[in-house]
């Protein structure tokens, strides 16, 4: 009597990765039009399946707070009826947005008559490794399809349920349109299938994890597909001498509770001595009142009419994702810059100053993906910067930064046209 061996994690991956190819080779091929009707008729399968979508959600909740999951992680795994609107009203933001590909980059006529441009092009297979966000399974699909790359999405174990009816609904729909459910594939095994995601070299043109430090850090460490490195967000507010506060603290109190659990939320509030005595008492009072707990370095605690405990180095580099913040008093605008250059992660920092040269040396010597001026952190999102959806935020420096939308899944092609023209 045989027996069938069961299928291994690197065979899945490489079934996924070959359909995955041919589905790429159809997406390269559609007009902007095509690709436009599929991302609305995509957002209404999604709005027409919100029960189905949001009771496989329920499911998923409900075997998170049995696991002892926080309530961060479940603000961030949580679908509603709206959130289920806001995702796919994205799809019709991201058709609504130019096309990238055979966007022309530069080009130019030569001294012999040669013709040549550089054009946008898709990038091919994208494989995405992320954790409990299941609007990113959306947007990647979304991205994913107006961009011209098929996606193979590998989402967390916390959202299994949500993610598994999501691309069941997105794939029915793609095929209702005659275009390929392969566009959007969902690998649901285990770790093994995320090493052969990562590793797949060959089948995966890119990968992108989106998620904790320790999910990034063990694909980025992994992996032999190219990588884009995303989000980790430990973010400052570094309240200047000169800054309104006023404003600075309405900016800090948004940046901390407006979402606490996303990326671009603020961890850290580092504060100039000169105006430490008139902010901190009435900042970290709206701070507390706001349900937030504080960590306070000796001078900050000291001005604090509020509770806190003494603040550390692991807790300068740690990113919360919650009610949380880390407080710091700081001699200077060079004492700040060299604390974000010691514990930030190059993802968003806020500076609040009145003083125009301080705004512009800020800028100028912070190293970060996004560095906002008397503005709150949370607008370093793609769909704030008006992308659209986004795919994450990157914080390495090689081909893309910051908000990651379409351009930034493309790769180029020279196309050089000529009529005889040989060297």
């Amino acid at each position: 009597m045989s027996t069938t061996a069961p299928i291994t994690a690197t065979q899945r991956v490489q079934e996924a990765g070959l359909r995955a190819q041919a589905a790429s080779k159809r997406l390269a091929l559609l007009s902007r039009a095509e690709k436009d009707a599929a991302l609305v008729a995509l957002a209404d399968a999604l709005r027409a399946a919100t029960d189905r979508i949001v009771a496989a959600n329920a499911d998923d909740l409900a075997r998170g707070r049995d696991g002892g999951m926080t309530e961060s992680l479940q603000d961030r795994l949580r679908l509603t009826p709206e959130r289920v609107a806001s995702i796919a009203q994205a799809l019709q933001d991201v058709a609504a947005l130019p096309d990238p590909i055979g966007e022309v980059v530069r080009g130019s006529t030569l001294a012999n008559g040669l013709q040549i441009e550089q054009v946008r092009v898709p990038m091919g297979v994208i494989g995405m490794v992320y954790e409990a966000r299941p609007n990113v399974t959306v947007d990647a699909a979304g991205l994913g399809l107006k961009s011209g790359n098929a996606m193979i999405l590998r989402g967390g174990s916390a959202a299994a349920s949500s993610n598994a009816v999501i691309v069941e609904v997105l794939r029915e729909a793609l095929e209702q349109r005659d275009l390929p459910a392969d566009a959007v594939q969902l690998l649901d095994g285990g770790h093994d299938d995320v090493e052969a995601l990562i590793t797949a070299r060959g089948l995966i043109d890119l990968v992108i994890p989106r998620g904790g430090a320790s999910l990034i850090r063990t694909v980025v460490l992994g992996a032999t597909v190219p990588v884009i490195e995303t989000g980790i967000g430990n973010v400052h507010v570094y309240v200047d001498a000169s800054a309104d506060l006023a404003m600075a603290t309405q900016i800090t109190l948004n940046a901390k509770t407006h979402r606490p659990s996303v990326c671009n939320a603020a961890e850290s509030l580092l504060v100039h001595r000169d105006v430490a005595a008139d902010f901190l008492p009435a900042a970290l009072e709206a701070l507390a009142g706001a349900g937030v707990k504080l960590y306070l370095d000796d001078t900050a605690r000291g001005l604090a009419g509020v509770e806190g405990e003494p603040v550390t180095d692991d807790l300068f580099a740690t990113e919360f994702h919650g009610l949380e913040m880390s407080v710091g008093v700081v001699d200077s605008l060079d004492a700040a810059i060299a604390h974000i250059d010691r514990f930030g992660t190059k993802h968003t920092e806020v500076i609040v100053t009145q003083d125009r040269a301080a705004a512009r040396e800020f800028v100028a010597r912070v190293d970060a993906a996004v560095v906002m001026v008397n503005a709150s952190s949370r607008f370093t999102d793609g769909g704030e910067f008006g992308f659209g959806a986004e795919i994450g935020i990157s914080t390495q420096k090689l081909h893309a930064r910051g908000p990651m939308a379409l351009p930034e899944l493309t790769s180029t092609k020279w196309v050089v046209e000529g009529d005889g023209q040989i060297r």
